[in-house]
């Protein structure tokens, strides 16, 4: 990682990232058909070969190291931390730091305070004394940015559980909370599921208040260790920031007083709640804070240990490490020292279905057997039971898709959406089940649907604006509201299974025509940004039968031709999210790139100029290995707060790009086409054996 002058490892202005230039694209290379087309035999090859032997994929999954000193802190509190974990962590956490002293929350971002306080801390636990170089410039950072203050509530609850923070000082969420009816304000299932995952189980540790002897004093990261929590004065009643403050002020003084016995059937509300969520891997919602928060709140109301749910439970934590042989020399001068790296979460169905769509619309026979494995785990991953989603939607049959490993409770929609159309373009020697599957899930992500015509992510109609309110949640989106992403991949599902016209699928289209940016963009809610939501809307409007020279499809294509770099790659930063300078603004990446690619393909703009730019730069700086590299963040789990590098991103959507360039745009009707020959073909079959 490099540093700027200004100190930012990797930053670099908005229009300056528009107009770098890695690659020599002035002149595209006249034979850019055959060009395109080794590429994706390359990568078809490159993608065949990371196939898990039990048919799915699944890339690394790179957020920031928040989520290693979290596992750190978590291991320290329970007494479990061993010596080659901490180092292997240590390890990790300090090449990712910057030259400033701080740590960033994706690559070649500016440094973030909660995430530097947690790193520094990690590093401390491993032994890494105040007075190191780079420690110090750390807590130098931290300091001249309102120390430990100024961090986000979830990191001072780690401080609190250590003594580092006073719990007086944190907002409350009492775990009465639960008691809240549905229908009422602010009850548990007006946040987004992963909120909710993560509040419950954090009411009860807010509830105990425990505190575990600190190792080690942190008044260095303090701006006035007398002073640690400088008072502020409120916000003015008349508004919901002072109306939330009084409240929490309010909830202090109710801690002080609460029955007994009502806070002991509510923290036993909680762990009921909290082990009927539990995964069948031992995991909760398939992500790590839930399950971090999970374990502490069941080891706080007496879970020892070696109880199933809390074994089930730690080991499934261990399953969100990823160990590389990359570290500097070991202390022996030989070979690399272990690394270890968490992932929040893991994305396997995601994967797998992308990458089928990748390698079917690359020209990969439809019947091939890698495939046809794809979608056997596919299907065997269905969902048929309800989830918390049924809240909202009292009976509405199941039938979707998660994005992990396990995750029943909540499946999602822009999974279900994209494993149906990964199952469109494959001929499977079971057709009847693979109907059977797609005609559940088609039904199910029809019923999510939002009163205003869009789709959320996991939940109807999670759209309270209180939730986000409250002092407790500063750490990122806590509800789930209809994003243009998700719909559009909806809408481009249904049209795929012959629904264009199906009353709700239109207001579907009319809610994504109704958010098209003045820019001729739609903002991206689980991809940065405009170009992942723009790449996403134009291929859905066009499958759902609008035709290229649709006005608002012309502005989107034109948006996307003025943000084109130089390179002839495309990349936003996701500084975009905060400031709209860097609105569709970046280094060139092969994934965002391949989005923009995907949009002006659909939209029948393959000979423009545009395209064949982008063409020749994916298959210049494609790896001889038939992959790409991608350092940059391009996916988001909260749009600036949380972000994500999929690390299968930059070879699945180059792939689709490619192949969609070589042997054209799919489209719905060729799809039901194939459908039909693929049945007929089995009806001969059948009758031949018969």
């Amino acid at each position: 990682m490099t540093a700027t002058t200004d100190g930012s490892a990797g930053a670099v202005g908005p229009r300056a990232a528009a107009a770098s230039t890695t690659h020599d694209t002035d002149a595209p290379a006249p034979d850019l058909d055959g060009s395109a087309a080794r590429a994706a035999e390359r990568a078809v090859e490159h993608l065949l070969a990371r196939q898990d032997p039990a048919g799915w994929w699944k890339g690394d999954l790179e957020t920031n190291v928040t989520m290693d000193a979290e596992d750190l802190l978590l291991r320290q509190f329970l007494g479990i931390l061993d010596a080659d974990t901490l180092r292997a962590a240590a390890l990790h956490i300090r090449r990712e730091q910057r030259e400033d002293g701080a740590w960033a929350t994706f690559y070649g971002g500016p440094g973030e305070v909660s995430a530097t306080v947690e790193a520094y801390v990690a590093l401390r636990l491993a032994g890494d004394a105040p007075e190191d170089p780079h420690m110090a410039r750390a807590s130098a950072w931290v300091r001249a940015r309102g120390g430990i203050a100024a961090a986000r509530v979830f990191t001072r609850i780690w401080l609190a559980l250590f003594g580092w923070w006073r719990w007086e000082d944190l907002p409350q969420l009492p775990p009465e909370l639960l008691f809240l009816p549905k229908w009422f304000p602010l009850n548990i299932y007006d946040f987004g599921c992963w909120a909710r995952q993560t509040i419950v189980p954090l009411t009860v540790v807010s509830a105990k208040r425990p505190v575990r002897p600190a190792p080690f004093p942190l008044d260095e990261l303090h701006t006035d260790p007398a002073r640690p929590n400088p008072p502020r004065p409120l916000a003015p009643a008349t508004g919901w920031d002072g109306i939330f403050q009084r409240l929490d002020k309010a909830l202090h003084v109710y801690h002080r007083v609460a029955p007994r016995a009502l806070r002991g059937t509510a923290m036993n509300v909680a762990a009921r709640w909290i082990v009927e969520r539990q995964e069948n891997d031992g995991c909760w919602g398939g992500i790590q804070p839930p399950a971090v928060y999970s374990v502490i709140a069941l080891h706080l109301l007496g879970y020892d240990l070696d109880h199933p749910v809390m074994r089930a439970g730690l080991e499934s934590l261990d399953r969100f490490a990823v160990w590389r042989e990359d570290g500097p020399p070991g202390p022996d001068g030989q070979g690399g020292a272990p690394t270890r790296m968490i992932e929040a979460c893991q994305s396997p169905v995601w994967d797998t279905c992308l990458a089928t769509i990748a390698l079917a619309d690359a020209g990969l026979r439809p019947d091939h057997p890698a495939l046809v494995k794809a979608v056997d785990w596919m299907l065997d991953e269905e969902i048929t039971k309800e989830g918390d989603w049924a809240v909202r939607r009292p009976g509405l049959p199941p039938g979707g898709w998660a994005f992990e490993f396990h995750n029943d409770n909540y499946p999602d929609i822009d999974d279900t959406a994209e494993v149906l159309l990964a199952l469109r373009r494959v001929d499977h020697p079971d057709p009847a089940r693979v109907e059977a599957a797609i005609a559940r899930g088609a039904r199910w992500t029809l019923g999510m649907q939002s009163r205003n015509g869009a789709w959320g992510a996991f939940d109807a109609d999670n759209t309270s604006v209180l939730p986000n309110k409250l002092p407790f949640c500063d750490f990122g989106e806590v509800i789930d509201p209809p994003s243009a992403d998700v719909t559009a991949h909806v809408v481009e599902m249904l049209a795929y299974e012959g629904q264009a016209r199906n009353p709700r699928t239109r207001r579907g289209i009319d809610w994504l025509l109704a958010e098209q940016e003045p820019n001729g963009a739609w903002f991206g809610r689980w991809g940065v940004n405009h170009v992942y939501g723009t790449g996403s809307v134009v291929p859905a409007l066009t499958a759902a039968g609008l035709p290229g020279s649709h006005p608002a499809i012309r502005r989107a294509v034109a948006w996307l031709g003025s943000t084109q770099n130089e390179d002839g790659g495309w990349g936003e930063d996701l500084r975009s999210y905060e400031d709209e300078q860097w609105i569709g603004r970046g280094a060139s990446t092969a994934s965002q790139t391949a989005w923009a690619l995907i949009a002006l393909l659909a939209a029948g703009d393959r000979e423009s100029e545009p395209v064949r730019r982008g063409i020749a730069w994916l298959a210049e700086t494609q790896r001889e290995d038939g992959s790409w590299d991608e350092p940059y963040f391009t996916g988001t789990g909260f749009p600036w707060d949380f972000s994500i590098n999929y690390h299968l991103y930059r070879q699945v959507f180059p792939l689709t790009a490619l192949g969609r360039y070589v042997y054209g745009d799919p489209s719905p009707q060729a799809a039901r086409a194939a459908r039909s020959a693929h049945a007929a073909r089995s009806s001969r079959s059948t009758a031949e054996e018969g």
